[in-house]
């Protein structure tokens, strides 16, 4: 247990240039103490001590403005970077070595039972305000962009981006094929409202041509 805390210490200090000392580490930083809460929250929920896990995960929330249910499983070397507002659910997996900054929701999308939270592999990063939603696997070593809405399975090495998210990078290449893919299968309204305007216009200056020759002959 001491070894794993001191481990979650050592990734501030590994990811966080603003990291000046241990001592401001411990006292200022909410991420980690979000993450201790659940060491011990997670503990009690595994010896079926749920009541009180969900109590004190309750007082975690309040003291950081991270909200972590007791049943996710986080591997080590989770670090949460500002961390206010980020909720992470009940079913939820997480690997090794993940990055999570502010505002991101690792949630369901209805009223599903058993496993209906994301899992996140190794070396994952989500970026601000990121939603990652319902029983889908973002993999190893990708990256999901701040604000995306995730509803599908990311594959490993990739970057996801967008609402809803899709892949932009795979392999370190830029995905151009997925982009087209995703452009024609989204309604895009306010380009058609454009072309419908666009296409009026031409209309009325044609209508405003006639009239002006026809005024010219007359």
């Amino acid at each position: 247990m001491f070894g794993r805390l001191k481990r979650d210490l050592q990734v501030i200090c590994e990811r966080d240039p603003a990291a000046r000392s241990c001592p401001e580490i411990l006292l200022c930083y909410s991420g980690l103490h979000a993450l201790w809460f659940h060491h011990i929250t997670h503990w009690l929920w595994r010896h079926q001590v749920r009541l009180w896990a969900r109590f004190l995960s309750q007082v975690g929330r309040l003291l950081t403005g991270i909200e972590i249910h007791p049943g996710a499983a986080i591997g080590e070397g989770l670090f949460i970077d500002h961390g206010m507002g980020v909720v992470i659910g009940e079913t939820t997996e997480i690997g090794d070595n993940v990055t999570l900054y502010q505002g991101v929701t690792l949630g369901g999308t209805g009223k599903e039972r058993g496993k209906r939270h994301p899992t996140l592999g190794n070396h994952v990063v989500i970026g601000v305000g990121a939603k990652v939603l319902g029983n889908i696997t973002v993999s190893d070593h990708s990256i999901v962009g701040a604000n995306a809405v995730v509803l599908k399975s990311v594959p490993p090495n990739c970057t996801a981006v967008g609402v809803p998210a899709r892949v932009v990078v795979r392999e370190g290449v830029r995905v151009y094929e997925d982009e087209v893919k995703v452009r024609d299968q989204v309604p895009d309204v306010v380009g058609d409202e454009l072309d419908t305007l666009r296409g009026r216009m031409e209309e009325l200056e044609s209508r405003l041509r006639s009239l002006e020759q026809t005024k010219e002959r007359v």
